[in-house]
């Protein structure tokens, strides 16, 4: 994988995704809940998620979300670079993308998780807005933006959702640093 930094919170690391990972990656990504809301479809099996894994979870930026005691994979979270998101084409803007298998809801890990990697977005990489969006329907999502602060932007009535094979009702929300220093 192309990161080798590991982050912390309160609770959870934060680390670069390998391939020992792709059987709890699948025991998570294989529940409908988790990936049709988010624009991808159920993984199948182990070996689908290790080619995720492989192909798909390689940018600088993709972590793993892992609570600290056992180190297991539960979850996704990255920001996405210049030619990684189709939100921006700037270099110092970039998208924040994340799931969290479903036994970890409820219990804070996302706004934790989002929030480090959106101070490190600003802190150490520089950016000057991050972007962020949620398919109609995924309040889940859209309020653990809404607890991080991120402000509303758009909503596209015909996205593309190529891995589902269908078009939803796209909104997208954006923070940039001046918001972020107003915390």
């Amino acid at each position: 994988m192309n990161n080798n930094k590991i982050l912390h919170t309160e609770r959870l690391l934060l680390r670069p995704w390998t391939e020992a990972d792709a059987e709890s990656l699948y025991k998570y990504a294989k529940d409908p809940e988790i990936g049709i809301p988010a624009g991808w479809p159920p993984h199948k099996s182990i070996e689908e998620s290790l080619d995720i894994i492989k192909n798909v979870f390689t940018g600088n930026e993709c972590y793993a979300i892992c609570e600290k005691e056992n180190n297991e994979a539960i979850g996704a979270v990255e920001l996405k670079l210049k030619g990684y998101t189709d939100m921006t084409e700037r270099d110092d803007e970039c998208e924040l993308g994340y799931w969290l298998g479903k036994p970890f809801w409820g219990r804070g890990y996302m706004p934790e998780v989002a929030m480090e990697l959106i101070r490190h977005g600003f802190e150490d990489l520089g950016m000057t807005t991050i972007w962020c969006g949620y398919y109609e329907g995924n309040n889940k999502s859209k309020r653990v933006q809404e607890k991080m602060g991120f402000k509303y932007h758009h909503t596209c009535n015909e996205v593309p959702v190529p891995l589902l094979k269908e078009v939803r009702v796209g909104h997208t929300n954006y923070m940039t640093v001046e918001m972020w220093n107003k915390k």
